[in-house]
């Protein structure tokens, strides 16, 4: 994990500050075979959050120290109410979606921003074969949503925009209740 910051230190070396980073980072693996093959979790968490989680401390470093930035964190909506289909997956979602809203608490008043964009099933080679859910969305509306909202200096983003109400809802249900409505 030293190599994080190495990587971070070669970059402003060569072009100066950081102004934006943008952390897109995931692996969307199949919950079956993770359950089939623990240790094959290992990966899915290294790539989801540890990775991203150790190289965004890098960046939030350099900003701090330049005193400006904005780092935008790509997480997913199923990290919002973890689903047992994905739920490694979706765990390592929470954990990166949370850690960066609490990382964007200490580093505002250092003059960064940060932005949580929160897509729901995006078209595209990671979800490739699996069927589309409900308000699907595409790379193309992700990637304008994300910069409306850095102009816009949002700290959360939904995309669709749809899905903040959709997630508003799912998040008072009781879980069996959850359970019935995602897991047809």
């Amino acid at each position: 994990h030293d190599s994080h910051q190495g990587v971070v230190d070669a970059i402003v070396a060569r072009v100066g500050d950081l102004d934006i980073v943008i952390m897109a980072a995931g692996v969307l693996g199949n919950q079956d075979a993770l359950e089939a093959d623990p240790t094959s979790a290992v990966g899915m968490i290294d790539a989801n959050v540890t990775g991203p989680v150790v190289t965004l401390l890098a960046c939030a470093r350099q900003m701090r120290a330049q005193g400006h930035g904005h780092l935008v964190v790509l997480s997913s909506v199923a990290g919002v109410r973890v689903r047992r289909a994905a739920a490694v997956y979706g765990a390592t979602k929470s954990a990166l979606d949370q850690f960066a809203l609490a990382m964007a608490d200490g580093l505002s008043a250092d003059g960064v921003d940060v932005t949580v964009v929160r897509p729901g099933f995006v078209h595209g080679r990671m979800t490739a074969g699996r069927p589309p859910a409900p308000f699907a969305t595409t790379p193309d509306a992700v990637g304008a949503a994300t910069a409306a909202a850095v102009r816009r200096g949002r700290r959360v983003v939904w995309v669709p925009s749809a899905l903040r109400a959709v997630f508003a809802v799912l998040s008072l249900l009781p879980r069996p209740l959850f359970r019935a409505i995602v897991d047809r």
